[in-house]
């Protein structure tokens, strides 16, 4: 295990910057997932981690040493890539083994090594395999197993399972859990899908545009978002959000006229502040606790089987999504009065930021 300390960091090709003094701490044994959308400079910063690209300014430090300057195979990390990257020609056992064979290492040390990473994998029985035998899930574990024989300090995910159907996804998510879990090494995991973020981390970094836009417990970032940005990006469905301005010091009018009153707000609202009201889909049917109600016409309903999603719209026009639990009886067209509490909205700035 090792911790990874990331002072000041910056990025640039050229005159583009692509990390901006970034700076981020990731603890012994963490299992932490940077997260954003695509150009925001995630997989950038992974490989400045790895070694496979230098850093324009700043420190990065793993287990305390500054390695600006070392070279990758002398970092202490072991990465899986997006890609498989396995030789064709070579067993599953081949394979695992290659980096310690190219390393020097001692035949029996080998076998050992990989038989117990095999172990951990489940793939003992597929040892003597060629990757073309194999499903796409196996041979994702067989990257992971080449990382795991190298013992190394932190382990790299880049993307892992975007090659993955959707089936495969969700089994390898469990995969990768358990075995953080089993070698509680520190792990550090790119991705755009919010929803390996949530299941998998400690700590999710939400990045845009080469910055940081919130750290923190995955549940912390979901209740608790810090901007409109975060608030959009985690979840799914994904928040919705209502344009209204304050009516009141602590309360709001929506576009179509529904007054809204706040709660939990330390700073009064200034008469006619333009603001955004964020309210989750879950919390919009079903509270017994429910003081507020805005009216909406249903456009689409989608029936999943362990819940039902309403796509609908106000009588202003905006859009929301609504989430039913069973309920089943919903229909396009209907007109439902959506009952919420005070206490469930989350009250953005014109500028995105949290209002507190």
């Amino acid at each position: 295990m090792a911790e990874v300390e990331l002072k000041h960091i910056c990025k640039s090709f050229g005159q583009v910057d692509i990390i901006k003094d970034l700076d981020l701490t990731i603890d012994h044994g963490e299992f932490c997932v940077l997260v954003g959308p695509s150009g925001c400079g995630k997989s950038t910063l992974l490989r400045m981690i790895a070694g496979l690209e230098s850093v324009s300014r700043g420190e990065l430090f793993i287990d305390r040493d500054l390695v600006n300057e070392v070279d990758p195979v002398q970092r202490g990390i072991a990465m899986v890539f997006q890609s498989y990257a396995l030789y064709p020609h070579m067993t599953v056992a081949e394979n695992m083994g290659f980096s310690l064979k190219m390393a020097g290492e001692k035949k029996g040390d080998i076998h050992n090594r990989v038989t117990a990473a095999a172990a951990i994998l489940q793939l003992t029985h597929l040892l003597e395999r060629r990757p073309s035998q194999l499903s796409g899930g196996q041979r994702q574990r067989v990257a992971i197993g080449r990382a795991i024989v190298r013992n190394p300090k932190v382990f790299l995910f880049d993307e892992p399972l975007s090659n993955l159907d959707a089936e495969l996804r969700v089994s390898m998510r469990v995969e990768i859990a358990k075995l953080h879990m089993e070698l509680g090494n520190t792990m550090i995991y790119v991705t755009h899908d919010q929803t390996e973020a949530m299941t998998l981390a400690d700590k999710i970094v939400v990045l845009r545009a080469g910055r940081i836009e919130q750290v923190g417990a995955p549940l912390q970032l979901y209740d608790d978002p810090d901007n409109l940005f975060v608030a959009g990006f985690i979840g799914s469905p994904k928040m919705n959000f209502l344009d209204a301005e304050a009516s009141g010091p602590r309360s709001v009018r929506c576009a179509d006229g529904t007054k809204l009153s706040m709660a939990g707000l330390s700073a009064p609202l200034s008469v006619g502040q333009k603001v955004t009201i964020g309210i989750r889909p879950e919390h919009l049917k079903g509270r017994t606790d429910a003081d507020l109600m805005l009216p909406v016409t249903v456009d689409v309903v989608e029936h999943l089987g362990t819940t039902t999603y309403a796509y609908a719209h106000t009588t202003a026009g905006q859009t929301i999504t609504v989430e039913l639990g069973d309920e089943r009886t919903v229909r396009t067209g209907d007109r439902l009065e959506l009952r919420f509490a005070a206490a469930d909205l989350r009250v953005f700035g014109q500028k995105g930021e949290r209002l507190r």
